[in-house]
């Protein structure tokens, strides 16, 4: 019998209790979570493909994909779904067959870590450069390796500002460069120039590393043909609760195979070469994955991404309508708006960072929400602040260069 009554799910957390009825609560985080699902639009979620099958024939036992994806032995394991998962999102990337490596991870956040960690490996002298627009793993990230980092101005779209970069570089030229592009930044969805960045480095002769954080972005944009991984490219990491709308959070990383210097040690515990971040991984991520792309295809995943990119417009032309103002990035899910009034907030789960607000129209929101959301609006607002826009072809070039290292470091000679 379902729970249908409110309980207070802190009672739950004292696990001293001599009787918990466990139904109870299961059925209170459910409710929960339907309740505030129909206003749930700011973060990137898709919520539009049934995952049930592989829970329902596989979410009953561990599946472990210990070690590296190309092991064979081991327990219950994915790992043959893992690599096909693998050799899919690389193909999508055009990232040649011989000589790239990856496997699922717990997100993003460790496909970053792991690519990273990569090239640090090879460069540890080098500085890590990344906007001030990139996901907020990136910092945490340089902090765990102990590197240097050097932050570099975005423009009020989010992205990337090159001639600022450029003169970050040219200070530095003495080290080697790990640079992180964004293709999909946390507020706006806007997707650095991998091209300029790579021009940038070969400018000044540098070497180093480029690796791209498409967490969103990643396959919607492959899908379209949008991003391949050129040769500067030398590792990307993407989501896989994001766009595949997977139950739980992974993803996958991926890195040329000339970057990896360290290929693990062989571990006679598991009998495993230990290549990943974690050891033991989620097999039923990996199979989730497989299902998803399995099922649906890429000609099904690319209707998704048109759909979603529809109700994106349509979503920026309602809220326009209301006089409130809204804008997007060409390709974008993520609609970006000034921030609304608090009756708005209160009721409407957005990401807000100080003045700017967003939602994002991923696969699974509707119509009806965003006629919703632009009602409530509508009726909550006068006359709505300026909200940034996406910037000129020459506005980047006007910026003044302020420095933005973590460690500052002199000019070098010469």
């Amino acid at each position: 019998m379902t729970h249908t009554h409110p309980f207070d799910l802190a009672l739950a957390a004292d696990l001293s209790q001599a009787s918990i009825d466990v139904t109870v609560v299961l059925d209170q985080l459910v409710q929960d979570a339907e309740r505030a699902a129909s206003t749930s639009v700011g973060y990137p979620g898709a919520v539009d493909l049934d995952h049930s099958a592989v829970m329902g024939r596989l979410g009953s036992r561990l599946w472990n994909n210990i070690g590296d994806p190309s092991d064979p032995g081991g327990t219950a394991h994915t790992r043959v779904l893992e690599q096909a998962v693998i050799a899919w999102v690389a193909d999508l990337l055009a990232m040649p067959a011989g000589e790239r490596w990856g496997y699922v991870t717990t997100g993003g956040t460790e496909g970053n870590l792991s690519a990273l960690h990569a090239a640090y490996r090879r460069w540890p002298t080098a500085r890590i450069y990344y906007s001030t627009a990139a996901h907020y793993s990136i910092p945490k990230v340089v902090g765990i390796l102990g590197a240097r980092g050097v932050a570099v101005e975005a423009g009020p779209d989010g992205e990337m500002d090159y001639t600022q970069l450029a003169a970050e570089l040219r200070r530095r030229r003495r080290y080697p460069a790990i640079v992180v592009a964004t293709a999909g930044t946390t507020m706006t969805e806007a997707v650095d120039d991998t091209t300029r960045i790579g021009a940038v480095l070969d400018e000044y002769g540098i070497r180093g590393h480029l690796h791209v954080d498409a967490a969103l972005s990643g396959i919607p944009l492959a899908l379209d043909g949008l991003l391949r991984l050129d040769d500067a490219v030398g590792s990307v990491a993407i989501s896989g609760h994001k766009f595949l709308g997977i139950p739980t959070p992974c993803g996958v990383v991926l890195v040329r195979d000339r970057i990896r210097r360290i290929h693990g040690s062989h571990v006679a515990y598991t009998n495993s070469a230990d290549t990943t971040i974690t050891g033991s991984r989620c097999g039923l991520a990996a199979a989730l994955l497989w299902h998803a792309i399995a099922v649906h295809g890429r000609e099904g995943h690319r209707w998704r991404v048109a759909e979603a990119r529809r109700l994106a417009e349509y979503t920026v032309e309602r809220i326009n309508a209301t006089g409130w103002s809204a804008w997007r990035h060409p390709h974008a899910f993520t609609v970006v708006l000034p921030t609304p009034p608090i009756a708005v907030r209160n009721k409407w789960l957005l990401a807000t960072d100080g003045p700017v607000s967003h939602l994002i129209c991923m696969p699974g929101i509707s119509r009806s929400q965003i006629h919703a959301f632009a009602a409530d609006l509508a009726a909550a607002v006068t006359a709505p602040p300026p909200v940034p826009r996406p910037r000129t072809q020459t506005a980047a070039a006007s910026r003044p260069e302020e420095p933005h290292d973590h460690h500052a470091e002199p000019q070098p000679a010469g």
